[in-house]
């Protein structure tokens, strides 16, 4: 095993079982076929849970709304990213030549994107009660307080909220296709609110990128409706 891989299981405080799956958390889909991408889409909702739960329990007298948007700030890319240059993760990926070429070490979307898959891994791994642990401690020396309510919401939070003030399920989400080479790729998200029959696509560098520009297509949309 890589010797940085050792060190780095050393700062998230979990061991793993199965090494593959750390192997295959820190892997870009430039490297090898068998990349993280499987892995971050697990991971995000694991780590969307477990910061949900942390929320809850820190913050018992806030609403509902205000716990979303909290929770928005704490999980978006550049927060992840901050996270993962804490842990040393830009020394850890493995990255094909072209995407190593272009900065791809440094880049906020797969630094976040990877955070996320070894957060899926460590649940592989051990399940959510070590992962959710992983969370806590990722999450240890931010600053986690009833004023992160009032930064500005992005378009994913701004739909959703919307979308539950009127009893409606929430968005869904989905990658129909990613463009151009490994190491600068767009994705193509559509984004469907089922309950009005209504779909809208974004693109972006990233798939969150994507999927907040899909959801501000969608935003507009329900103005456009709403003002005709």
């Amino acid at each position: 095993m890589n010797p940085g891989w050792l060190a780095l299981q050393q700062r998230l405080q979990h061991v793993f079982s199965n090494p593959d799956l750390l192997d295959q958390a820190l892997t870009h889909r430039s490297f090898s076929a068998d990349h993280y991408e499987r892995l971050e889409f697990l991971g995000d909702s694991v780590l969307n849970l477990a910061v949900s739960d942390l929320l809850y329990q820190r913050l018992s007298l806030m609403a509902e709304g205000e716990l979303s948007r909290i929770r928005a700030n704490l999980v978006k890319q550049e927060t992840l990213h901050q996270l993962s240059v804490e842990l040393g993760l830009p020394a850890c990926i493995r990255l094909g030549e072209g995407e190593m070429r272009s900065g791809g070490k440094k880049r906020p979307s797969i630094l976040a994107d990877v955070l996320e898959a070894l957060i899926g891994a460590v649940y592989l791994d051990a399940g959510f009660i070590a992962a959710q642990q992983l969370v806590h401690r990722l999450y240890r020396n931010v600053d986690i307080n009833p004023t992160m309510a009032a930064l500005g919401k992005d378009p994913k939070t701004e739909l959703q909220e919307w979308l539950q003030g009127r009893k409606m399920k929430i968005p869904q989400y989905r990658v129909v296709a990613t463009m151009g080479a490994a190491h600068q790729q767009s994705f193509d998200v559509e984004c469907e609110v089922a309950d009005l029959g209504l779909c809208e696509r974004g693109i972006g560098g990233s798939r969150r990128a994507g999927e907040q520009a899909a959801a501000a297509a969608m935003l507009q949309t329900l103005k456009n409706r709403a003002d005709t």
